[in-house]
């Protein structure tokens, strides 16, 4: 079956975190039809190819992640999302497609001399799901020497490539903030201890962490995504709920920032007379930082693929988050970006946005960029006694 109608395949029915079991159905078929051997159910439903070639025992791992969004898609395209509520808005699909399409040249040939660990993740968006299959023992099962991985990536034209020596993608923390006033009449606020001024109050003292607290090098962001208090018009709430995220690329400009909502929530809850609850999720992702050996191979795979003209090293990382960090902070790797626009020059719509849709164009210049990486890590086949 060719790539684009898989990959449509995929896009026409998207499964959310750790229900891809279509997708794995599909992925394990067209693994088992190329005959190799496969494992399956680590983190629900991922799925781990295994291909061996020549004598050596070295073994690397390649990742595609298979999750979609909850959220509606916007297209009217033949291969739109079948199941409202549910889209493939960040290019899995696409990802799942390319490294099928590289298992397929890769068994066809066996060039190379080790092991290569296919590994079909689910629940990338926000679950996950790399730490899960860390858990159920995805480094024990699977012995690899390093990890790789591969998004594509709006913003940078198909046919190139970007590649980062160290940070790519922040650490996220999301947090929760519960502020407890005494709730009242809206024409007696003296009599009330008012939680959404006190809130009101907080969600502009967080502004100051970046701008007045962090040193003008070091990259953060703090968002409050999450303001809710209250029902109706004349009654002051008793409580009021926030939330948001905390994005960085150190452990310790992460570590400062958290400190200082900490303060600020003490400093507020003093000032205005509430109580303040401040927590932050303990399942957030650690930033993505490659391996600078390891993003070398990268630059020198995709140049070998599409020239070293078209592989961008000087790319500003992201502050969107990836769960591939969790393995980078395990074993050494890269992740790189491979370009969606059209080359005519047309911007594609954006990662998580109603109407986006991966380019086709890229399904084999992704395959052909994970062969030749495999090749320029493991090295050319020998004789195999396999």
């Amino acid at each position: 079956m060719a790539l684009q109608v898989i990959r449509r395949d995929l896009h026409a029915h998207p499964e959310l975190a750790f229900c891809e079991t279509r997708t794995a159905d599909v992925v394990a078929r067209e693994l088992a039809e190329l005959g190799i051997e496969t494992h399956r159910g680590l983190a629900t439903t991922g799925v781990i190819g295994v291909l061996r070639a020549g004598r050596s025992e070295r073994a690397i791992g390649l990742r595609a992640d298979m999750d979609a969004l909850p959220m509606n898609e916007a297209n009217s395209f033949a291969h739109r999302s079948v199941f409202e509520g549910h889209m493939h808005g960040c290019g899995h699909d696409g990802h799942t497609a390319m490294l099928l399409g590289a298992a397929r040249l890769l068994a066809a040939s066996r060039d190379f001399d080790g092991a290569v660990y296919l590994i079909f993740q689910p629940a990338e968006e926000s679950r996950g799901g790399a730490r899960v299959m860390i858990e159920e023992g995805l480094f024990e099962r699977f012995p690899m020497e390093a990890i790789y991985g591969m998004h594509n990536w709006p913003g940078l034209p198909a046919g190139q490539f970007a590649v980062h020596a160290g940070p790519v993608m922040a650490g996220t923390d999301r947090f929760d903030i519960r502020i407890q006033g005494v709730g009242g009449h809206a024409a007696m606020p003296h009599l009330a201890v008012d939680a959404i001024h006190a809130g009101a109050a907080l969600v502009q003292a967080v502004q100051s962490i970046v701008a007045r607290s962090l040193d003008p090098f070091d990259s953060a962001v703090v968002s409050v995504t999450r303001f809710h208090a209250g029902d109706t018009y004349n009654v002051l709430p008793d409580h009021a709920e926030l939330s948001g995220t905390l994005r960085s690329f150190s452990e310790e400009v992460r570590q400062k920032a958290l400190a200082r909502l900490t303060e600020l929530c003490a400093g507020v809850e003093a000032a205005f007379g509430v109580k303040i609850n401040f927590s932050a999720r303990t399942d957030s992702y650690p930033p993505t930082l490659n391996t600078a050996s390891e993003a070398a191979r990268c630059v020198q795979a995709a140049a070998a693929v599409v020239g070293r003209e078209n592989v961008r090293t000087d790319e500003r990382p992201s502050m969107g988050a990836e769960d591939f960090a969790c393995y980078l902070q395990h074993k050494p790797g890269a992740y790189i970006w491979i370009g969606n626009d059209p080359v005519e020059g047309e911007r594609s719509n954006g990662l998580h946005h109603p109407a986006y849709d991966f380019n086709d164009d890229i399904l084999p210049i992704g395959a052909a960029y994970w062969v030749e990486l495999v090749q320029h890590v493991l090295g050319r086949s020998v004789q195999s006694d396999w």
